[in-house]
């Protein structure tokens, strides 16, 4: 259920996408929804896009997941290690080639939301489509920050959540385990702390989201316009 506190932060949220859209009129602007898994981003992601199409915004929504690379590879180095994870989960030359590059300065608009079926583990084929220059591209997942994508993004919202509460909730949905540091855990845990330790997401964000209580969430740091 949508609380009061939670429609003002989505209302705030889209007051600073809508602003730093108004300053890119020749390329969608690119947002990305960070934050680890479990914190809430794809939710925020389809009620924030909600926020922006009720006032009139034209909005692409997209998320890392469905740039995975193949089992063959995100596995390569064991199905519990956070190395592997860290260097073998997503296809970046397939997101930013197929996705952020498209829609970026130098694009040509023509762009797809999906290379690879996550449950099928098999590429996507086709998909295409063109966007408005004043279109606005919500991008949820994890590790959005990293090098490899500096430059990508007109701005990032990190969703800030304990590692605890997180995997509550992920125990919830996907059946993890609770603790954190769970063994069948760690491949996520250990990849995230490598994130927040060597790309500081949370300092580089334009605006960070404490969204532990989602029904109470709370803007930690505003962007500023």
């Amino acid at each position: 259920m949508m609380t009061d506190a939670r429609a003002q932060v989505l209302g705030l949220l889209a007051d600073a996408v809508l602003a730093r859209s108004a300053a890119h009129k020749t390329h969608p602007v690119r947002v990305g929804i960070d934050g680890p898994d479990g914190s809430g981003k794809t939710i925020l992601r389809a009620e924030l896009a909600d926020v922006l199409r009720g006032r009139g915004a034209d909005v692409i929504e997209a998320s890392v997941d469905d740039f995975h690379y193949p089992q063959s590879i995100r596995y390569a180095m064991g199905r519990d290690s956070w190395e592997g994870y860290w260097a073998g989960a997503f296809d970046y030359a397939h997101l930013i080639n197929d996705l952020l590059g498209p829609l970026g300065p130098r694009g040509n608009l023509n762009f797809r939301t999906k290379s690879h079926d996550l449950k099928e583990d098999v590429p996507i084929e086709g998909g295409w489509l063109d966007a408005s220059p004043d279109a606005i591209l919500l991008v949820d997942g994890v590790l959005l920050q990293r090098r490899e994508l500096i430059g990508s993004l007109e701005m990032a919202i990190y969703v800030d959540v304990p590692f605890e509460e997180a995997y509550k909730r992920l125990a919830v949905r996907e059946d993890f385990p609770t603790d954190p540091e769970a063994p069948s855990n760690l491949r996520y845990t250990e990849t995230q702390r490598h994130y927040l330790r060597t790309c500081g997401p949370v300092e580089r964000a334009d605006i960070v989201v404490d969204n532990t209580d989602p029904a109470a969430p709370s803007i930690v740091r505003p962007t500023a316009t």
